[in-house]
């Protein structure tokens, strides 16, 4: 909460063409995201469409990037498990720590595996555009996007929907807070 004030505080100390920025810096913070920062710059006073467009832009353009940067994560893991593979099917000998990286890698399944599964169960349920869509109502579009990322969905198609969920949800939020600003004064 005391980051969403801060925000309020600082739109309402800036000059109103730096406002659209600070909503677009807001929208780009997971848990804040689209809908969060669209609220901030309605109550501080921004026009509705104006703050709309900026924390559409700027959790878009987070999300864009972790999408870019998961799936480039992902392709070099799968490039160097492949390449390891191969050297071991070469018959190369032992590759690695083997028990040690084994042991490692359970360690940091442990962390997380709500979170993994439930968006697992969601993914397998819903698809792509269930996910996208519904996501926002279990976690942050920043860990739904990176998660599919990292499931070798395509760039294009998560980024697509991830667009199509945060245009939707900050414009219903833009309306009901706008609705409720405005029957306010």
């Amino acid at each position: 909460m005391n980051l969403i004030e801060t925000f309020q505080g600082f739109v309402a100390q800036v000059p109103e063409l730096i406002q659209p920025l600070i909503i677009a810096l807001a929208g780009a913070i997971p848990f804040i995201e689209g809908e969060g920062a669209v609220s901030i710059g309605i109550i501080g006073g921004i026009h509705p469409v104006v703050a709309a467009i900026a924390a559409i832009v700027g959790n878009f353009l987070c999300v864009a990037v972790l999408v870019i940067a998961g799936s480039g994560a992902r392709s070099a893991i799968v490039k160097r498990t492949r390449s390891r593979e191969a050297v071991a099917a070469g018959g190369a000998g032992s590759v690695g720590g083997g028990v040690s990286e084994t042991a490692s890698a359970a360690g940091a399944t442990d962390r997380g595996s709500a979170r993994r599964e439930k968006f697992q169960r969601a993914f397998e349920r819903y698809g792509v555009p269930g996910v996208s869509l519904l996501g926002p109502l279990l976690l942050p579009t920043h860990f739904t996007a990176t998660m599919l990322a990292a499931s070798g969905i395509g760039k294009a198609r998560i980024l697509i929907w991830q667009a199509v969920a945060i245009i939707g949800w900050t414009t219903i939020v833009a309306v009901i807070v706008g609705g409720a600003v405005s029957a306010i004064r």
